[in-house]
């Protein structure tokens, strides 16, 4: 066996025992609370313990067959289950409206492909979030909370570059239906008062840590073991003013109010045209550019950036450089500049192709699949 397959098998089997010691510990808790319900003890108003801290997203490194398998071999937690209450809030329309697509852009991104019940279990979570002290009090400060960093996102899509994928109409129109009805108290009783969830086929570091409470779809939810897990926590108010989110601006007209507009109309979001430092195009059918990218900006701003600068263009190449000694002012690009680039965006709406790639020795990546080659 492998140096590497010694090491994956240990972790395994470490991952495994904490499991087993974790089991055994909530057992006893499960069945104290469950007894406590029998008899009619109220539970505490509120945890005396610190509110837990929340951790940024990092994974146990390991493929997605031994994932799978540790995920299958932690138990579903036996405490009761209880649906989270119903939403009600009293919102401005402006706020409404960039509620409604924050949930809508979670619920897309995040599990489009699972369905609806995906889709609405995301946006249980969200909402379940807001309620917590633990999590901002805003609905799109939950969404997007961490996002201007590559690895602190909170909800993967908001920093992976999930964003320069264009919703289908009839995709985001369905996704906007399901935050709506959210808003209006519907609850996804499944997933009870979770506030984490993750594919089964990843491990992050956190998940050992928590009740796994129901699988939907390949997305597993957990809530905090304890009083921070139980419906007594989940009391904090709605503080309002939902912020503008540059970063889905072009989906959305309700966060388009704090940007400004670009030649063609598209929205120019405010962290993106800082990230810029000049912008060159260099196609007679001007939809080729070369980009000279401020070192001090976050990478997770690239993103936007390439939308802006692409605008509506079916076909649009973006090459970015955050050394002006490497940046060339033409095509073609020789090999060294090729090795110095750091950023690039690649669209052909024709095949449906759309690819963000960043230089991970310049900045690190969460996911290999945005690495460039080299």
């Amino acid at each position: 066996m492998r140096p590497r397959q010694l090491w994956l098998g240990g972790l395994a089997v470490l991952l495994l025992c904490a499991v087993a010691g974790v089991v055994l510990l909530r057992g006893a808790e499960e069945t104290e609370a469950a007894g406590g319900a029998a008899r009619g003890k109220a539970a505490p108003v509120l945890p005396t313990t610190p509110v837990p801290a929340v951790e940024p997203v990092e994974l146990v490194a390991l493929t997605p067959e031994d994932a799978v398998k540790i995920n299958a071999a932690v138990p579903f937690s036996r405490a009761p289950n209880p649906a989270a209450r119903p939403l009600h809030l009293k919102q401005t329309d402006i706020d409404r409206s960039r509620s409604v697509d924050c949930l809508a852009a979670a619920a897309y991104y995040e599990a489009a492909t699972e369905g609806d019940d995906g889709q609405r279990a995301v946006v249980q979570v969200v909402l379940n979030r807001l309620r917590h002290p633990a999590f901002p009090k805003s609905i799109c400060g939950v969404v997007f909370q961490g996002a201007e960093r590559s690895t602190g996102c909170q909800f993967t899509f908001t920093c992976d570059g999930s964003l320069a994928r264009t919703p289908s109409a009839a995709g985001w129109k369905r996704a906007r239906e399901i935050a709506d009805s959210a808003l209006k108290g519907r609850v996804y009783k499944p997933v009870g008062y979770s506030t984490h969830y993750h594919t089964n086929w990843v491990v992050p570091y956190w998940s050992e840590t928590l009740d796994k409470v129901v699988a939907v779809g390949t997305h597993l939810f957990f809530r905090w073991s304890g009083g921070w897990g139980r419906p007594p926590a989940f009391r904090e108010g709605y503080a309002g003013a939902e912020p503008a989110i540059a970063l889905i601006a072009r989906l959305s007209p309700a966060h388009a109010g704090d940007v400004q507009l670009a030649a063609d109309g598209s929205v120019i979001p405010a962290n993106a045209s800082a990230a810029a430092k000049s912008t060159i195009s260099v196609s007679a059918s001007d939809d080729s550019f070369i980009l000279l990218l401020d070192a001090k900006a976050s990478p997770a701003s690239f993103p936007a950036l390439a939308l802006t600068t692409c605008g509506t263009r079916d076909f649009c190449k973006l090459l970015g450089w955050t050394d002006p000694h490497h940046a060339p002012k033409a095509l073609p690009v020789t090999p060294d500049q090729h090795k110095a680039m750091s950023f690039s965006y690649l669209r052909n709406r024709s095949n449906g192709f759309e690819k963000l790639l960043w230089n991970c020795k310049q900045f690190p990546r969460p996911d290999p699949n945005q690495c460039m080659k080299g």
